[in-house]
């Protein structure tokens, strides 16, 4: 008897301790239920009601879309095509001048990528979209 017993003793456990593994699992799945949700894939808003900010450079050329996709240059109607020519000799004048791009938001949005498309094949950098404030 006395053999039986200097070996248990001296026997160490054989089993793995499933506590710590399952704490571990319980604080990953808590983890991922609360930080899912806060990961959206698109974000719901309307565009073009945001908060804005004054622009404050003095040197700034506004150029318009309205409902139909009619552009205008400084309040001046112009055609698509002259439009790129017309930023170019602007820019080229005054390279500092920012360029504040207002669409109606009843416009399409593919109108106003557009435009952005011809401010950057006309190598723009400095713009701005002009939004009305939240109320």
């Amino acid at each position: 008897m006395a053999r039986r017993t200097s070996l248990s003793r001296n026997r160490q456990i054989s089993e793995i301790n499933m506590t710590p593994l399952l704490d571990l699992t319980f604080l990953l799945l808590i983890t991922f239920i609360i930080t899912v949700p806060l990961i959206e894939q698109g974000v719901h808003i309307r565009l073009p009601k945001g908060k804005t900010s004054p622009l404050e450079a003095p040197n700034t050329c506004s150029i318009t879309l309205d409902e139909q996709g009619a552009y205008f240059l400084d309040n001046v109607p112009i055609a698509e095509e002259v439009l790129a020519a017309e930023i170019k000799t602007k820019v080229e004048t005054n390279p500092d001048v920012t360029i504040l791009v207002r669409a109606d938001e009843r416009l399409s949005y593919g109108k106003v990528v557009a435009l952005l498309r011809i401010l950057h094949d006309a190598n723009i950098t400095r713009m701005a979209l002009v939004t009305t404030p939240e109320s």
